[in-house]
């Protein structure tokens, strides 16, 4: 009953059991009721977490967009961090609870992971604003100014469904998600 009047929704995945069938049941609504929203991919902290499974599961299973702004660094045991996407860098926890990170280098085994879905992110939002196509199409640099304001667009359209993961029981991830919550939901 409460998603004919939320104005935005974040819709939490698990890594291990990706799509479950009473998230299917939620998603539909709120389809009907037209409510935008995000995507979080949870426990990414647990053995058997698979972050690019639940996006496939996700764009199968619900006919939708889903486009990474974060990739994980690591999974399960070794989830240290994310992959900022849009500005192009880690994001490493240094403490276990998550309370404190530092940005840096991007690990060179997820370099080239980390140029096809920032490439896919790019075309993404690309395709919402014409002036950013044609910025694309001739290779100028897009400020991060410029991505999050199409991001926001198609995702109060509806036509984009932004995805960030992390572990909600050690507080990874979910500083960056709040921020998406402020940056692409209704105010």
């Amino acid at each position: 009953r409460s998603l004919r009047v939320l104005d935005g929704a974040i819709a939490l995945f698990c890594a291990v059991g990706g799509v479950e069938p009473q998230s299917e049941t939620v998603w539909r609504q709120a389809d009907r009721y037209n409510v935008p929203r995000i995507a979080f991919v949870n426990k990414m902290d647990r053995t058997g977490a698979d972050f690019f499974n639940v996006i496939k599961m996700i764009k199968e299973r619900f006919d939708a967009n889903p486009v990474p702004l974060v990739l994980p660094i690591g999974t399960g045991d070794i989830f240290t961090g994310l992959i900022d996407l849009i500005r192009n860098e880690a994001i490493i926890y240094t403490s276990e609870d998550g309370s404190t990170f530092e940005y840096g280098e991007i690990p060179n085994d997820l370099k080239e992971v980390t140029e096809k879905y920032r490439k896919f992110l790019f075309e993404e939002v690309a395709s919402y604003d014409e002036d950013l196509m044609e910025k694309y199409l001739n290779e100028e640099a897009l400020t991060a100014e410029e991505i999050k304001s199409s991001i926001r667009q198609a995702t109060l359209e509806g036509s984009m469904i932004p995805i960030l993961c992390g572990s909600a029981f050690k507080n990874k991830g979910v500083q960056r998600t709040l921020d998406t919550v402020v940056d692409f939901l209704p105010s």
